[in-house]
C-alpha cells in the first residue's frame, strides 16, 4: 500500500487527495487549532473557509476560531466530521487517527510534517482515506489548475 506524502506526486493532485477535497464532505474538525494566528493552522482553517469547508477547532482551550466553536476532543464535537485535519506532532498523531476513526469521520488528513506510517495502515484498514504530509491550503489551489 503506498503512502501518499508530499514527494508522491507532489507536481499534481493525488487520487486520495482529490477524494477528500471534493467528496469526503465540508466538515473538518482541525485538531490542534487555536487563536494563535502564528500557527500554521490559523491560517490553514481560514484558507479551508475560503473554499467553503466548515471547520471545527479541536483544541484543549475548546476556543472560538474564525468565529467557529472549539471542542476539547473529538469526541466533544455534537455532530458529524467528514474530514479530521491533524496539526499535532507525529507521536501524538496516532491516536487523533485512531479517535477520527471511532467518532466515524470519513477521512483524515495528517499536516506536512506529520508522519505516522502504523497510524496510516489502521486507518486505512479500517476504511477511511488518508493523506500523510501534504496540506489542504496547497492542495486546494491545485484542483482547479
Amino acid at each position: 500500500m503506498s503512502v501518499e506524502t508530499s514527494t508522491a506526486g507532489a507536481g499534481s493532485v493525488s487520487e486520495a487527495v482529490r477524494r477528500i477535497l471534493t467528496e469526503s464532505g465540508d466538515t473538518w474538525a482541525v485538531v490542534g487549532l487555536s487563536n494563535n494566528r502564528t500557527r500554521a493552522a490559523y491560517g490553514v482553517a481560514a484558507t479551508l473557509q475560503r473554499f467553503g469547508k466548515r471547520i471545527v477547532p479541536v483544541h484543549p482551550k475548546a476556543e472560538t476560531v474564525h468565529g467557529e466553536q472549539g471542542y476539547a476532543t473529538l469526541a466533544d464535537i455534537p455532530f458529524p466530521v467528514d474530514v479530521v485535519d491533524v496539526f499535532v506532532n507525529s507521536e501524538l498523531a496516532g491516536a487523533v487517527a485512531d479517535e477520527a476513526v471511532a467518532i466515524g469521520a470519513k477521512a483524515v488528513w495528517f499536516q506536512l510534517e506529520v508522519i505516522d506510517e502504523a497510524a496510516y495502515e489502521r486507518t486505512r484498514a479500517a476504511g477511511l482515506d488518508m493523506v500523510m504530509d501534504r496540506c489542504p491550503a496547497i492542495e486546494l489551489p491545485r484542483l482547479s489548475a
